[in-house]
């Protein structure tokens, strides 16, 4: 199982062992993972599960999608460039280790 770890705003740190072809959102709602809501359920339209990959991680991920890129302007935490939604992540054995950082909000 890929672990993935979740860093709230406030520095606290939350590692998890995730099932392969879980999203990051998912994984975190299982174990309220506080910051992350996914209001819409994973559906890519509310930006409840923003997030902010670390460096390191970025190139490993799947390109941003129109959808994902258009919903990323509307969170309430500015996006950065290292922003991603959540429910679009989903885990492979490859992500082993990924870090996301959780924005002081969400909507």
């Amino acid at each position: 199982m890929p672990k993935l770890s979740y860093i709230t705003h406030d520095g606290s740190r939350t590692d998890v062992d995730t099932a392969v072809g879980a999203t990051v959102m998912q994984s975190a709602l299982e174990r309220n993972i506080a910051g992350i809501s996914g209001d819409c359920g994973g559906a890519c339209q509310c930006c409840t599960c923003h997030v902010f990959v670390e460096q390191a991680w970025q190139d490993r991920l799947p390109p941003i999608d129109d959808m994902e890129d258009a919903m990323l302007d509307s969170t309430a935490e500015p996006r950065r460039v290292n922003s991603r939604l959540s429910c679009m992540l989903t885990m492979t054995q490859e992500l082993d280790g990924l870090v996301v950082h959780l924005p002081a909000s969400q909507i």
